[in-house]
C-alpha cells in the first residue's frame, strides 16, 4: 500500500472516530438532561476508550506523514491542504471539510454539556446547602436521637 493511501485510510478512521465521539456527546447531553448518572458513568468509560483510540490514530497519522515527507523530500509541516497540493487528490479536501464540520459540532456540543454539568453541580451545591441549614427534628446537637416517648 502506498503511503498516500495509508494516510487517507488513517484520516478516514479518524473522521469515523470523531463521528463516534459526536454521537457519544449527544447521548451524554440526553443523560445530563435526564440526570441519568449510570448512563453518564458508562459513557465516560466509552469516551475514555474512544479517546485512546483517537490518540493512537493520531500517532499513526503523524508517523505516516513523516514517512511521506521523507519519501517525497518535503520539508515543513504537512497539512491536508499541503497534501492536496502535492498529490492533487481531492479526497484530502473532502476529509479536511469533514474534520472542520465535526470539530465545530463537537466543540459546540461539548460546551453545551459543560454548561449542563455546571448547572447540575450548582443545583447539587444549593440542595446540600439547604440540607445543612435545615435542622432535623429528633436529633440533638450531640448527634443522638431523642425519643418522643420521653
Amino acid at each position: 500500500m502506498k503511503t498516500v493511501d495509508a494516510i487517507k485510510n488513517i484520516l478516514i478512521e479518524q473522521v469515523n472516530g470523531y463521528r463516534s465521539l459526536l454521537i457519544l456527546l449527544q447521548k451524554e447531553r440526553g443523560y445530563l438532561l435526564n440526570l441519568n448518572s449510570a448512563g453518564i458513568e458508562t459513557l465516560s468509560k466509552e469516551k475514555d476508550n474512544l479517546s485512546l483510540k483517537l490518540r493512537l490514530l493520531e500517532e499513526e497519522r503523524l508517523r505516516l506523514l513523516e514517512q511521506f515527507s521523507t519519501e517525497n523530500g518535503v520539508d515543513g509541516e504537512m497539512s491536508l491542504n499541503r497534501l492536496y497540493d502535492i498529490t492533487g487528490d481531492d479526497a484530502f479536501k473532502v476529509i479536511r471539510l469533514q474534520f472542520i464540520s465535526l470539530i465545530q459540532a463537537i466543540s459546540e456540543l461539548n460546551e453545551f454539556n459543560r454548561i449542563l454539568i455546571d448547572r447540575s453541580l450548582n443545583f447539587l451545591r444549593g440542595a446540600t446547602g439547604v440540607l445543612d441549614l435545615t435542622p432535623l427534628k429528633g436529633i440533638s446537637g450531640s448527634g443522638q436521637l431523642l425519643s418522643r416517648e420521653v
